[in-house]
């Protein structure tokens, strides 16, 4: 019994040497695992493996990748459309007989416009005259927009015209070198190249700038013509042409004759 009791005491105290003794061996035994440096094992894959047999720290999660932003590509410009002026287009005109003889006073010569009416001073009249001018010279008073057509006994019969707009007026003396009915038209070269949009040619007719009748000056390029816009008379709007009604064209080109004077003040 007392053997027993003393083999027993024996095996308790080795015991609790033990016990004591890996007690106080385990700090150190931790201090030692945690100053060692991590060892570099590669890459095994991810997943539970990595976890537990990689080189990084409990916890460690990958840094997120990010896919790279959409390339960005600017707008292609394109270059707004060139101006082009409005082209002008004009109606086929009649056959020439039906209009080669017209009455000057047929109102179906003066296009309509919606209100207007003609100033009563450019009406055709007769008027006295004190100009020293002989009779059958035509004199052009280009700021009032008057057309005199010298008559005997110191008379006139006076016409409204249109003239040059600011820059395209001018003043001189000269002969009437051509007279036309119902002229066709093709604009100069000088026109063209301010207004490209217009027609290279137009054949005479109502609906034609140069009206019914046209009167040539000279060798210049300007010319005492109708219109086929009468509301237009009493104004500066051509490019140095004269312009009447096309009923008071008519008129004055019945009156006179190839070389007769045209003074232009």
């Amino acid at each position: 019994m007392l053997r027993a009791f003393i083999l027993a005491s024996t095996v308790v105290a080795l015991a609790g040497s033990a016990s004591a003794q890996q007690y106080y061996a385990q700090p150190q035994q931790r201090m030692v695992v945690v100053s060692q440096p991590p060892q570099v094992r590669g890459e095994l894959g991810g997943g539970f493996i990595e976890y537990v047999f990689g080189d990084r720290p409990r916890g460690y999660v990958p840094a997120p990748q990010y896919a790279a932003p959409p390339r960005y590509d600017a707008p292609q410009y394109e270059a707004p459309p060139q101006y082009a002026p409005p082209q002008q287009t004009y109606a086929a005109p009649p056959q020439r007989q039906a209009y080669a003889n017209v009455d000057p006073d047929d109102p179906a010569l003066e296009q309509q416009r919606p209100a207007y009416q003609m100033d009563p001073r450019f009406v055709r009249q007769e008027v006295p005259y004190e100009g020293k001018e002989a009779p059958g010279t035509i004199v052009i008073d280009t700021p009032n927009h008057f057309l005199y057509l010298v008559q005997p006994g110191g008379r006139a019969l006076r016409y409204g015209v249109g003239v040059g707009r600011p820059g395209f007026t001018w003043a001189g003396v000269h002969s009437i070198s051509a007279k036309k009915e119902w002229p066709d038209w093709v604009p100069p070269k000088e026109m063209l190249e301010r207004q490209p949009y217009l027609p290279r040619r137009m054949a005479g007719g109502p609906n034609n700038p140069l009206g019914a009748r046209a009167m040539y000056l000279g060798s210049t390029l300007y010319r005492i013509h109708g219109s086929n816009e009468p509301w237009t008379i009493g104004h500066n709007v051509s490019s140095g042409c004269i312009r009447m009604r096309n009923s008071d064209v008519i008129d004055l080109y019945e009156r006179v004759t190839v070389g007769a004077k045209v003074v232009v003040m």
